[in-house]
C-alpha cells in the first residue's frame, strides 16, 4: 500500500480510493491476460504496471505471451496493417500460420481463470481451443478506423466468439455480435520512463549520447514502423532546420511481433545520411526508459507524426513532462494534444504545417512553458494507469460480480 500513497500524490486521493472500493469485491478474483510481447510498446508498458498494481489490490492478475515464429509474426504484421487500412491478401496457407500457432500455444498454455482478456490479433483465435468456462474480453489497440473490409471479416469471425470488445475510440467500433466499450490507454506516472528526473542525471545521460544541450532538441519516440513516418519527420525537420539551428533525435526500438522494425530502420538511417543536415541527425535504438523520459523533458518540442495511430502514449509520456507536442490529427491523438491549448495538429501529409508550428513552438519560450503547464494538467487529469484500472475493474465487475455489487 506504500506505493498507492505514491500514486496518490499524483493522480489525487479521490481516485486511489476508488481504486480501493472497486478491488474489494474483486479480491480473489483470477484473471489472465494474453498478448504477443512483453516489451516494446504501448500495451506492454500498459500491461508491465497495470498488472503490479493488480496484484497489490489483491486481485490475481496473471500475464502470458504467445510464442510465435518469425512466419507468424510477418503474417500478423501483415494482419495489422490491413486493419490499419493496407491491403492485404490472406491466403490459405498464412491463415493455417496464424491458427496454428495459437492452436500450439493453447496446449501448453492452461486457462482456469475467472476472466481471460486478450489483447490485440495476435493470440485472437485462442478462443477456439478452450472449453469457454469463463468470459473473454478482447482488446484491439490500433487504429480500426478503415480497415481492409476482407481481413476485417476473417477477423471479425473470431472477435464474435467473446463477451466484449474493447477499443480507444468511437470511431473504432463495428458491426458485431458482442457488446462494445471505449477504454482510453494510459501512462504509469512512477514508471523509469515518467518519474521526475533531475538536471543532473539530465546532463549525464545526455553526454553519454552525444546530445549537446545548447542545442534545441526536436524529439520522436517511436518504433521504428511504417506508420509512425520516421522518413517524413526528417522532411519535416529538414524544414525546420534550414531556418532555425536545432537537432533531430528519432528514438525507437523493435518488438518481437514487428518484422518491418529493421527495414524501416535502414530506410530511414539512408535517408539521414543522405541529407544535408545529417549531422544534426540522431537515430537511437534501445534506449534506456530514463533516457526516453530526459529526452522528453529536455526536448523543446516532441513531435508525433504518425499516419495511423490507436493511442500513441508516447504523445501523453511527452505532455506529462511538460513538453508541448506537434502531431498529427489521426486516431487517439486528438485525445491529448488539444490544438493550441498543450501543442499543434496537424494533417499527417502536411509538412508545412508541422514545420510552421515547430518553429513557433522553438522561437517562443512562454508558449512552450504555457503549453506545457496545460500539458501536464490534461494528462495528470485523464491519462494515468490508475484511471485505466477503475476502467478496467468497471467492465470486469460487470462480468464477474452480481449486480448489487458492481459499481
Amino acid at each position: 500500500m506504500k506505493i498507492l500513497k505514491e500514486y496518490e500524490k499524483i493522480a489525487g486521493k479521490e481516485q486511489i480510493e476508488q481504486l480501493r472500493i472497486k478491488a474489494e469485491p474483486l479480491k480473489d478474483k483470477h484473471i489472465l491476460c494474453i498478448n504477443s510481447t512483453s516489451h516494446g510498446g504501448g500495451v506492454a508498458e500498459m500491461l508491465n504496471s497495470s498488472i503490479v498494481l493488480f496484484n497489490l489490490l489483491d486481485i490475481d492478475f496473471g500475464w502470458r505471451t504467445l510464442h510465435g515464429s518469425s512466419d507468424f509474426f510477418n503474417v500478423t504484421k501483415g494482419i495489422h496493417n490491413s486493419l490499419q487500412g493496407e491491403s492485404m491478401k490472406l491466403t490459405r496457407k498464412k491463415k493455417n500460420i496464424y491458427y496454428d500457432t495459437n492452436k500450439m500455444f493453447s496446449i501448453f498454455t492452461h486457462v482456469d481463470h475467472d476472466m481471460v482478456i486478450v489483447h490485440d490479433p495476435q493470440p485472437l483465435p485462442l478462443i477456439d481451443f478452450y472449453e469457454k468456462k469463463q468470459p473473454w474480453i478482447c482488446r484491439f489497440h490500433m487504429d480500426l478506423s478503415y480497415p481492409d473490409m476482407s481481413i476485417w471479416r476473417y477477423i471479425r469471425s473470431f472477435v464474435n466468439k467473446y463477451d466484449h470488445f474493447v477499443v480507444s475510440k468511437e470511431e473504432y467500433k463495428k458491426r458485431l455480435d458482442v457488446p462494445q466499450s471505449i477504454m482510453y490507454p494510459a501512462i504509469d506516472p512512477l514508471s523509469p520512463k515518467n518519474r521526475p528526473v533531475n538536471d543532473r542525471t539530465v546532463r549525464k545521460m545526455l553526454e553519454e549520447n552525444d546530445i549537446d544541450r545548447s542545442i534545441p532538441i526536436i524529439t520522436q519516440i517511436s518504433r521504428f514502423d511504417k506508420w509512425k513516418d520516421p522518413t517524413g519527420v526528417i522532411k519535416i525537420f529538414e524544414k525546420v532546420r534550414r531556418k532555425e539551428k536545432c537537432q533531430l533525435a528519432l528514438i525507437g526500438s523493435f518488438s518481437v511481433d514487428d518484422p518491418e522494425g529493421q527495414k524501416i530502420f535502414e530506410k530511414t538511417e539512408r535517408m539521414k545520411q543522405e541529407s544535408r543536415y545529417g549531422d544534426n541527425i540522431k537515430l537511437m535504438l534501445n534506449t534506456t526508459d530514463v533516457m526516453v523520459n530526459c529526452m522528453q523533458k529536455e526536448s523543446a518540442v516532441v513531435i508525433q507524426k504518425s499516419l495511423r495511430e490507436g493511442f500513441g502514449l508516447v504523445v501523453s509520456e511527452a505532455l506529462f513532462k511538460g513538453t508541448p507536442v506537434v502531431a498529427s490529427n489521426v486516431g487517439g491523438i486528438p485525445f491529448q494534444v488539444l490544438n493550441g491549448m498543450n501543442g499543434f495538429l496537424r494533417d499527417p501529409n502536411d509538412i508545412e504545417g508541422f514545420s510552421a508550428c515547430i518553429l513557433k513552438l522553438l522561437r517562443d519560450e512562454k508558449l512552450r512553458n504555457e503549453m506545457g503547464r496545460r500539458g501536464k494538467l490534461h494528462v495528470t487529469n485523464n491519462f494515468l494507469v490508475t484511471r485505466l484500472m477503475i476502467d478496467w475493474m468497471n467492465l470486469i465487475s460487470n462480468y464477474l460480480l452480481p449486480a448489487k455489487n458492481a459499481r
